[in-house]
């Protein structure tokens, strides 16, 4: 089945920006939680400084990535005639983005990996 490459990249984009507003509703939830002093911070803190969330921040770092790339990619197609150009463009958003990703996960991934002393 042919999947035409603008359904991938409205889906990607779609599901990277909820993605980046349930990361906007927990980074308010964690920093809120300094209202109720030290301990509800360091709690709540501590909840997000586990192995699953340090994978969940190169998650993270991939939507945010791809989704602003691909942002350029839609002004670019939108305000210039590039109809012809419309799959590679998006080839090389996706390939930027890997790029990308892979060279901001790599040391994170380390990071996380030193932290737990593995």
């Amino acid at each position: 089945m042919y999947t035409s490459t603008g359904f991938i990249s409205l889906f990607l984009l779609r599901v990277t920006g909820v993605a980046l507003v349930v990361y906007l509703f927990m980074h308010i939830w964690v920093i809120g939680s300094a209202v109720g002093g030290p301990e509800a911070f360091n709690a709540r803190l501590d909840i997000v400084q586990q192995p699953l969330f340090k994978l969940g921040e190169i998650a993270l770092l991939a939507a945010v990535v791809y989704h602003g790339i691909d942002g350029i990619r839609l002004l670019i197609v939108h305000y210039f005639d590039v109809t012809e150009y419309r799959r590679s463009l998006f080839l090389a958003v996706m390939a930027v983005s890997a790029i990308l990703v892979v060279a901001g996960g790599i040391p994170m991934l380390l990071y996380m990996l030193e932290e737990m002393g593995i």
